[in-house]
């Protein structure tokens, strides 16, 4: 089965009929999405004594990365084929307009809650984001983890991120988004989806710093699953975003050409008056 992402608004959330992992209907959201999602646990401590092996091999403690700086959260896995480049691109293009820069005012660690995953796919994921970073001095900062399937169910659930392995098409049915922890490894802020915006997160970088707790986020969630090639259709949820997702471009579309028109417009009526 081919892979895509699936996506889900808050009010499209209504308990589903449960089947079989990986099942799924034209009518509904497959069953295994009910166990996943990210659920806001603000102010939460994350154990800091969490045990995980770094991009280069080495065992290093959670905590050796806490104390000075707000620590950005993800939560990927390195094999994924799609959604977790994109909450990893979304999130370097989000820091990339950043004034702050990645190792210096805040850091950043990526843990892959794959167990699976080694250290040498954790580092091919760390050179490739940094290429697109493009700061010295981020590779400082930056921290590619792997680990032991207790300690990465030890960080998710302190951080609320709930995810799934579909043993039908063997891979991790997830949500995607960021978390935004204080110098001290308490919970701050949630951001959702692939693409975080620059200002609130450089606001939410100020005041973690200063070890400050914000309120609960909007929850727009985004989904990896799969696309049936045998049944030629999507889940229910994919259906729904990409009609939210066709209303939003047309309305744009059309908000720009009234635009454009009304310029014209604007644009003859003065030229008529400097002819007359």
């Amino acid at each position: 089965m081919a892979m895509s992402c699936a996506a889900s608004l808050p009010m499209l959330g209504q308990a589903a009929p449960r089947g079989e992992l990986g099942q799924t209907s034209s009518d509904q959201k497959p069953a295994i999405l009910d166990q996943v999602g990210i659920d806001q646990r603000l102010n939460q401590q994350v154990p800091l004594d969490l045990t995980f092996v770094d991009e280069s091999g080495k065992t290093i403690k959670l905590g050796e990365y806490f104390g000075q700086k707000p620590v950005v959260l993800s939560l990927v896995y390195y094999e994924c084929p799609m959604l977790c480049s994109q909450v990893l691109n979304g999130l370097t293009a989000s820091l990339n307009t950043l004034n702050f820069n990645v190792g210096r005012e805040f850091d950043v660690i990526t843990v892959s809650f794959d167990p699976r995953d080694t250290p040498a796919a954790a580092n091919d994921t760390k050179q490739r984001i940094l290429k697109r970073y493009r700061r010295p001095g981020s590779e400082q900062g930056w921290h590619f983890l792997t680990g032991k399937k207790d300690q990465i169910d030890a960080l998710a659930q302190a951080v609320g991120f709930r995810y799934a392995w579909d043993p039908e098409i063997q891979q991790y049915a997830h949500a995607s988004g960021i978390m935004l922890l204080t110098p001290d490894g308490h919970v701050a802020q949630y951001y959702y989806g692939i693409e975080y915006a620059p200002r609130n997160l450089q606001l939410g970088i100020v005041e973690t710093s200063k070890g400050k707790v914000g309120g609960l986020a909007g929850q727009i969630l985004l989904y990896c699953y799969h696309y049936d090639p045998a049944k030629g259709k999507y889940g229910a949820a994919i259906f729904n975003i990409l009609r939210v997702g066709a209303l939003v471009t047309m309305l744009a579309l059309g908000g720009f050409m009234f635009v454009m028109f009304r310029r014209d417009a604007a644009a003859k009526h003065r030229s008529h008056y400097r002819t007359t």
